[in-house]
This record gives structure tokens, C-alpha cells and sequence, in this order.
């Protein structure tokens, strides 16, 4: 095992990010490039948003996992540069349309696009990324590309719609609530871990096990993001806290804590999801304190963090698995 892959096998160790990405930095330079040149438009204002979200930090981390697939299976050609792109600029198009429905001020730290361009401009960029995407893929030239693309955007906005029809409703059981979020988040994980597989020409059961893996990896992170806005710090987490709450979203921690918690509790949180009530969070968060809902939700990430590393176990060892072992680990460690 490589000193990275050493440090991984240790559970304990807090995961390098950094590390992480230096292992595909050319080839994420390489993506970046491809993404410059395809927001390179004669609409300004098209360039002007899409160059302000997609460069405004973010992790790059559904790109950077289907680099690393690629790697762990052999090695990065062209057309997984192109569908690395192409996978943030879905993950771009959905934050920028996300931010409109949630009328969010606040991306990554900065005021969000909505927030400075309006709603119209930031709904069009998006769907100007969107199409741009399907263009980009259509050069790979693999009806099995277009076919993985296709399913996980409309599973997507699906899972978009179904959290529109939760908001406000303190009825929304566990199960609904990991319903949204397995369509809505960890079906773009899947998509770029079974891409990389599919492009490296792996076999139908390789393919499905990295599948597999992104989905329980999607999973846990969008449970410590809704556990985040519980317990980070605000500049750190880069969106204002509370902001789940204001608008109306049952996520797991409130769901867990309207179901342990005293009659009052549970009609202090329940009406607080009704009404969106901001001003409500600091009852609430002592509340979600005291019913040890982060505990539960930070416990179930961890153990979809772990179905994820179970599903590569069959990966020979290299860096590059142990660096996918511990983006599992990071996505339940992270404060941010």
C-alpha cells in the first residue's frame, strides 16, 4: 500500500481533501479548461452568471470522483474529461435553479446568482448549462452515456418536485425524506462513478458496483449537509444556518426529532416547518440538541459512507481506490 493508502486504512485519521485532489490535478485542470471553453458564449450575461457560480470554489467533487473511477479501472481519456465537465455543469444548473426555488441569498460563502442577477436570468443560465451538458455528450458518441444522462437528470428533477411537495409538511416521514435525497443528490454521484466505469469499458458488474458506491456516497453527504445546518459555522458552511428551516424543509434531524422529542418539542418544530419560521431556529436547534437527531443523522451517514466502501472492495488496491475510500470517510468527517 502507498503512505496515502496507509493513512486511509486508519478510520481515525482525519482525511486530507487536499491530498485527495492532487491525485487527478492535471486532469482537473484539463476539465476546468473544457468548462471555460464551453461558457465561452456571445451572450454576455450568459457568461457573466455561469462564470461567476462555476468559479466561485465548490469542491469539484462529482468531477473528481468520476476522475478518480477512471484512474482506479486504468486511465483518463478525452471522453472522461468531456463527461467531467459535463457533470458539473449539471451539478451547476441544478444549484442555480435550487437557489430560485428556495429563494437562497447565499452560495459557497458569496450572494448567490439569483440574488444578484435575479430569478429570470439564473433560471435561463441554468437551462443554458443543461443543454450545454447534453451537447457536450452527444461527442462521446455512446448511446449508453446518453442513456445514463438522460435517467439521471429527469430522476433529478423529480427528486426536486418531490421535496417541493414536502416543504412545509412536518408529516414527511424518514422514508420520503431519503427518497428526495437519493434522486435529488446521490443520483448525480452514480451517474459520474458509473460513467467512469462505462467509459473505461468496464464490465456490467464493475460498473454496477461503482454505481452502487456514488449512490451511498451521495447519500451520506446530503445527510451531514442537513446535519451542517445544525451545528457548522456559518462562514465555514457557506449559507447562512437556518436557511433548511426557513424554507419549510423536513430535513432527517427535524424529522428524528419531532418523533423523540416531548409534545411541546414537537409542536414548537412542527410549526416551525409549517411557517418556515427563521426566528424559531434557536428553539429548534436546542431541541435537535437535546434529541441527539445530529447524532442520528451523522450515524446513519456513516453507515451509507460504509456501504459505499464496501461496494469497491473488489477494486485492486491503488491510490486511487484508497482515495475514493476516503472520500467516504471525508463526506462524514467534513464541516463544510
Amino acid at each position: 500500500m502507498t503512505s496515502f493508502a496507509s493513512s486511509v486504512a486508519d478510520s481515525s485519521t482525519a482525511i486530507d481533501f487536499e491530498s485527495i485532489k492532487n491525485l487527478t490535478i492535471a486532469e482537473a485542470k484539463a476539465v476546468d479548461q473544457l468548462i471555460v471553453d464551453e461558457l465561452c458564449s456571445d451572450v454576455v450575461l450568459i457568461n457573466q452568471v455561469g462564470q461567476y457560480i462555476i468559479g466561485n470554489g465548490g469542491k469539484r467533487l462529482r468531477p473528481m470522483l468520476l476522475l478518480l473511477t477512471a484512474k482506479a479501472l486504468g486511465q483518463v481519456s478525452q471522453d472522461h474529461l468531456i463527461l467531467a465537465a459535463v457533470i458539473e455543469f449539471i451539478h451547476t444548473a441544478t444549484l442555480l435553479h435550487d437557489d430560485v426555488v428556495d429563494e437562497s441569498a447565499l452560495r459557497r460563502g458569496r450572494d448567490s446568482a439569483n440574488a444578484v442577477w435575479g430569478n429570470a436570468a439564473s433560471v435561463l443560465v441554468g437551462d443554458y448549462l443543461y443543454s450545454s451538458a447534453f451537447e457536450m455528450m452527444v461527442r462521446t458518441s455512446n448511446m449508453r452515456v446518453m442513456e445514463i444522462l438522460s435517467k439521471t437528470t429527469t430522476a433529478i428533477a423529480e427528486g426536486e418536485v418531490l421535496q417541493l411537495l414536502n416543504c412545509n409538511n412536518p408529516e414527511t416521514t424518514e422514508g420520503k425524506y431519503l427518497e428526495v435525497i437519493s434522486r435529488k443528490t446521490a443520483i448525480l454521484f452514480s451517474a459520474a462513478t458509473r460513467l467512469g466505469a462505462v467509459i473505461s469499458n468496464a464490465d456490467a458488474d464493475t460498473e454496477d458496483a461503482l454505481a452502487r458506491y456514488g449512490q451511498h456516497l451521495g447519500v451520506a453527504f446530503q445527510l451531514i449537509d442537513d446535519a451542517l445546518d445544525y451545528k457548522a459555522d456559518k462562514d465555514e458552511l457557506g449559507k447562512n444556518l437556518g436557511d433548511d428551516l426557513a424554507e419549510g424543509k423536513p430535513t432527517l434531524p427535524l424529522i428524528y426529532a419531532i418523533q423523540n422529542g416531548t409534545s411541546e418539542e414537537t409542536a414548537i418544530i412542527t410549526n416551525a416547518i409549517k411557517t418556515g419560521d427563521r426566528d424559531a431556529f434557536n428553539a429548534v436547534f436546542d431541541i435537535v440538541q437535546r434529541t441527539k437527531a445530529i447524532d442520528y443523522t451523522e450515524n446513519r451517514a456513516t453507515k451509507e459512507a460504509q456501504n459505499a466502501i464496501d461496494a469497491i472492495a473488489f477494486l485492486k488496491e491503488s491510490c486511487y481506490k484508497s482515495a475514493l475510500i476516503a472520500l467516504a470517510r471525508f463526506s462524514v468527517q467534513r464541516s463544510y
